[in-house]
């Protein structure tokens, strides 16, 4: 459970200052008009009895996942998808160096006796490449310059942090806001990215991990996306809700509250904290 006395975040207390300035914001990728990824459990649909004919990969899936997900689908030894990645020559932006996070497009892929790890792979980074693909300011370009890989590593947080596809164009503003202020992002999720884990039960040691992907340590956005966003966190990302709001936190499913008002938050964090609470003394 996070302790709100003893640190800080966005979705559940207050910022450190690090930076300041205002600079505009420039777009390099922009969504290509396609459907939305499916966004179902991370099964593989059979042909009666045989080999999957599909992999289904769910929006916000981390690279591991996929890997483990193709693995499957062509009936591999585990590993063997992530040992192809190096040899897959895909064609992924420099700032990638050569991981394929957030460039594994969600989406449901076909698979056939001709299908490699390799195929797989180059299929779902072109996907990618061509619905991110493209160029121009974004709305609201008067936030932080970012450019399109760093697009994709806050469309990949705002997958991760927002309860529902209504909030991600906020939670996407309050990234842009809190890095126009010199603040850092201080979000659960790229911790729980570092340790390969999934809660909301973040404690003061881990903001104290020394990791490139904890924002609270560290400034700024983290060296990579942390999963694989889907059209709808890419949209969010590129054209993020108009607003001055600086924290947020869900404080149970279907309720995120969105403030720049840090007393307002404070209260929103303890009734959080208490319904967690409950939650564990009723569990």
């Amino acid at each position: 459970m996070p302790d709100e006395t003893s640190h800080e975040a966005p979705r559940r207390n207050a910022p450190r200052l690090t930076r300041k300035g205002r600079i505009a914001l420039i777009v390099a990728g922009v969504l290509a008009a396609a459907t939305a990824a499916v966004v179902l459990p991370l099964t593989l649909p059979g042909d009666h009895g045989g080999r999957p004919d599909t992999v289904t990969i769910p929006e916000g899936r981390r690279s591991g996942q996929v890997y483990a997900a193709i693995d499957k689908a062509l009936e591999l030894p585990a590993g063997t998808t992530e040992k192809a990645v190096p040899k897959a020559d895909l064609k992924l932006p420099g700032d990638a160096h050569g991981n394929p996070e957030g460039y594994l497009f969600p989406a449901t892929y076909p698979v056939d006796d001709k299908s490699t790890p390799q195929s797989l792979l180059s299929y779902m980074v072109n996907t990618a490449t061509q619905k991110f693909g493209g160029g121009r300011p974004a709305a609201g370009a008067d936030r932080a310059a970012v450019n399109s890989y760093q697009t994709v590593t806050i469309a990949s947080i705002v997958q991760a942090e927002a309860d529902n596809g209504e909030d991600m164009g906020k939670v996407a503003r309050v990234i842009y806001n809190r890095i126009e202020q010199g603040m850092p992002l201080q979000m659960d999720s790229t911790i729980n990215y570092a340790l390969d884990r999934s809660t909301l039960d973040t404690s003061s040691q881990d903001t104290k991990l020394d990791n490139p992907y904890n924002t609270y340590a560290r400034k700024g956005l983290p060296p990579s996306p942390i999963g694989n966003p889907g059209d709808a966190a890419m949209r969010a990302a590129v054209e993020p809700a108009r607003g001055d709001w600086l924290y947020f936190v869900t404080v149970k499913p279907g309720d995120t509250r969105f403030t720049a008002d840090y007393a307002e938050h404070r209260r929103n964090v303890a009734e959080f904290n208490k319904i967690q609470e409950e939650g564990k003394q009723g569990g």
